[in-house]
């Protein structure tokens, strides 16, 4: 029985190790909310909001979370007991979308339950890798300062590069790459930087053999991508526009795309998640799980989803030590030959490690039951 009876909000800013600049923002600190809930036993669990301070990639931003969570969800949590995390998505049915405020106490509860269990959170999401294939993000640089990261990554073992793209600096970037990396796995990713007007240009970069171009087209599309889908080659992998089961379904039946991005926070929690993995494994559509700059607390909830059987494709899980000097978990993700270890200790198998915790804490607030 999940009853929660306290609920911490810790709001953390941790400084990543060098600026992430996508299409649309550059971003040099992190600001988050880590969720902690504890039940009558003393078990606690821990969440993340992995909204960003500016609504540039969702209309959400830890502010508004923040709100969501204090006024509505946190309530809704302690108004009833539950069986089952899988229970919140009908509890919380009546909020909409908000999907990453619901999904940081969501993850929380999750966490919650599988320590209740003595499980892997892994385990009872239905989890059947031991390890899981890491790729790696590489933000907009100068292509020469990029050349040379992607040779690190790649002599590190990571087994796919993602580069961000937009117009103007897409083909030229493409080629310089694969003159120099004809053979590593790699996709572009444009968050929704282009339009139908862009066909010409994307289809010239189905000459780089990519894995896919993420989300080329606008946020809440549909419609056009399965139209810019029909003259590529090159597979299209939707990010954005996938935010609840029923989204995937309409991409899929419309031929949106050939592969869906999983972000937990994007979609609303661990439960959607896995909906929209089973829906995809039964269409034959691959998926892998993006990241969002997140501490190691969502980083270990991605690494239990991910190691669900349709994850195919390497995702946005990469080392702690990628993204900040010290994480604030104990111990920090690693990758050994592009590999991380799925954890085999209850819950999401980390530790949040509290000394850290407090040293780029700003302010907590607890509530009660």
């Amino acid at each position: 029985m999940i009853d929660v009876q306290k609920v911490t909000l810790h709001h953390v800013e941790m400084k990543l190790v060098s600026p992430f600049q996508s299409s649309i923002e550059t971003v040099h600190s992190r600001e988050s909310i880590l969720i902690e809930v504890q039940d009558r036993s003393g078990h606690i669990g821990w969440g993340e909001v992995v909204a960003f301070s500016a609504p540039w990639y969702t209309e959400e931003t830890i502010k508004t979370c923040h709100h969501m969570l204090t006024s509505f969800l946190i309530p809704a949590l302690f108004s009833k007991t539950f069986g089952h995390p899988e229970e919140f998505i009908d509890a919380f049915s009546y909020i909409k979308r908000n999907q990453m405020a619901k999904a940081s106490i969501e993850g929380a509860v999750w966490d919650l339950f599988a320590k209740q269990q003595d499980q892997p959170l892994s385990t009872l999401l239905g989890g059947t890798m031991k390890q899981i294939d890491s790729g790696v993000v590489v933000g907009m640089d100068k292509i020469d300062r990029m050349l040379q990261i992607i040779d690190k990554h790649v002599s590190d073992g990571y087994k796919r590069i993602k580069v961000k793209i937009k117009p103007g600096m897409d083909d030229v970037l493409l080629k310089e790459i694969r003159k120099q990396f004809p053979d590593v796995p790699l996709m572009a990713d444009a968050n929704s930087a282009y339009t139908l007007e862009d066909i010409c240009t994307l289809k010239q970069l189905d000459q780089y053999n990519l894995l896919m171009i993420e989300q080329p087209l606008a946020h809440d599309d549909i419609v056009d991508h399965a139209a810019l889908q029909a003259q590529l080659t090159t597979p299209i992998c939707l990010d954005e526009s996938i935010i609840t089961l029923n989204d995937a379904k309409k991409a899929i039946q419309l031929g949106s795309c050939k592969v869906i991005n999983i972000k937990p926070g994007r979609v609303g929690g661990l439960t959607e998640s896995k909906k929209i993995h089973d829906y995809c494994q039964q269409h034959h559509i691959p998926v892998w799980c993006g990241g969002m700059l997140e501490t190691g607390v969502s980083r270990a909830h991605n690494i239990s989803l991910a190691a669900l059987p349709n994850f195919t494709i390497p995702g946005d899980i990469s080392a702690s030590s990628r993204y900040w000097e010290e994480d604030i978990i104990s111990p920090p993700v690693t990758v050994q030959n592009g590999k991380i270890d799925v954890p085999s200790a209850p819950g999401i198998g980390f530790e949040v490690d509290l000394y850290k915790l407090a040293k780029y804490r700003t302010a907590a607030e607890s509530f009660t039951n």
